[in-house]
């Protein structure tokens, strides 16, 4: 079996663009990856192509061949761009193999150490402002069965955040723990957004709210500034997003800038290197708990890795999304009590339709995260896209 081509693939999924790649060969087997980048999506497209000098022509079973060669290929390494192709074309490599064997993926992986994943909503708070709609957004993702909710209440604010708009982030926070109660995780994202000195701050006021984490308190570029608001922090720290390789990650280990790491299998170089990472972190006993907001592909090969990763600690899930995800692939994820299934099918469970995403081509987008916009998130029609079954 040969490879005769990568095929990157986008569509539009209204905060951003879904780049779904496609790994073709001689033998009519094909399989599928995803690098959505958000606001570069044209960008790791083209990556991908330029990929295809290296990946054409070769057998698509020695993954762990070609990604070493790809990323030698490469004189400038690493990434987001560059790593995001890679880590596409990678995860269709092992939906190949899968599919070639008649296995998922997590069997070649070592198999099984779990068959469902607890889970966190993302995205659960769409189109929210005030407190009040924050709270009232919450009781409807409790009761459609989350028990951990994701969100960033802090609005516009950059490096610094005025008193005004903090004590409005904190009746946020509040409003939701006294309409979900004791027994509903948070998790307060922070996007990168503050100063050490503001970010510590806000860590102390975050202690009254008994937070499963404060994720990404400052901008990823200094990890000793992160450090420095562990150190000073009585609440747990999330980050890890924007680490783009093992060689990232076991810097990021071994400052213990972080509680929880974040690697996202769609940017760190797919899912052979996650799981590296994931083996450096367990090694610290440091859990895992990878980023995953972004479209279905992404999201079926992070469960194959938290089938068979003994410290992944819970899986980033969007609430809702786009009425078409349902029609661009054929996804097929059972949610129950706060978990996700890990779907048994052969490679990563997933094909995606190429004529229905043909009718949602590409819209630029840009960055709403330091604009107040960020609740902008889904469409009003967005809808589940897992289905719910009892256990």
């Amino acid at each position: 079996m040969k490879i005769t081509a990568l095929k990157p693939i986008l569509c539009h999924a209204y905060r951003t663009n879904w780049v779904f790649v496609k790994v073709l060969t001689d033998e009519g087997l094909h399989g599928v990856g995803e690098a959505t980048l958000e606001y570069r999506e044209r960008t790791v497209a083209e990556a991908v192509r330029e990929l295809e000098r290296t990946f054409v022509g070769r057998d698509p079973h020695h993954i762990e061949a070609l990604w070493h060669e790809g990323y030698r290929s490469t004189y400038f390494r690493g990434g987001p761009v560059f790593m995001s192709a890679l880590s596409a074309v990678e995860m269709a490599l092992w939906d190949i193999k899968g599919k070639a064997l008649g296995v998922p993926v997590h069997q070649l992986l070592g198999g099984m150490v779990r068959d469902s994943v607890p889970c966190y909503a993302n995205g659960w708070f769409a189109p929210a402002k005030t407190p009040g709609e924050f709270a009232e957004k919450a009781k409807a993702a409790v009761a459609a069965g989350f028990a951990g909710l994701k969100w960033d209440p802090f609005g516009s604010a950059y490096l610094d955040i005025a008193k005004a708009d903090l004590c409005l982030a904190l009746e946020n926070i509040a409003a939701v723990k006294a309409a979900v109660g004791d027994k509903v995780d948070l998790l307060i994202e922070g996007h990168g957004r503050f100063n050490v000195a503001t970010a510590v701050r806000i860590t102390r006021e975050l202690e009254r709210f008994d937070i499963l984490w404060f994720e990404e308190p400052v901008p990823p570029d200094n990890l000793d500034a992160l450090l420095e608001v562990k150190q000073r922090s009585r609440v747990p720290i999330a980050a890890g997003e924007r680490l783009y390789s093992r060689w990232e990650a076991s810097t990021f280990l071994e400052k213990k800038c972080a509680d929880f790491i974040q690697p996202d299998v769609s940017h760190c170089g797919g899912i052979g290197e996650l799981r590296k990472i994931a083996a450096m972190a367990e090694a610290r006993n440091v859990a895992i708990c990878p980023h995953n907001p972004s479209g279905p592909v992404a999201n079926a090969a992070t469960l194959q890795i938290a089938a068979c990763t003994p410290n992944f600690f819970i899986h980033e899930t969007m609430a809702v999304d786009v009425p078409w995800r349902a029609e661009i692939c054929n996804e097929q994820v059972r949610f129950a009590q706060g978990r996700m299934f890990i779907p048994d099918a052969p490679g990563l469970g997933i094909e995606i339709n190429e004529d229905a995403i043909a009718r949602h081509t590409y819209e630029p987008r840009e960055l709403r995260h330091y604009t107040g916009q960020l609740t902008d998130i889904r469409p009003a029609e967005a809808t589940d896209y897992f289905q719910r079954v009892k256990k």
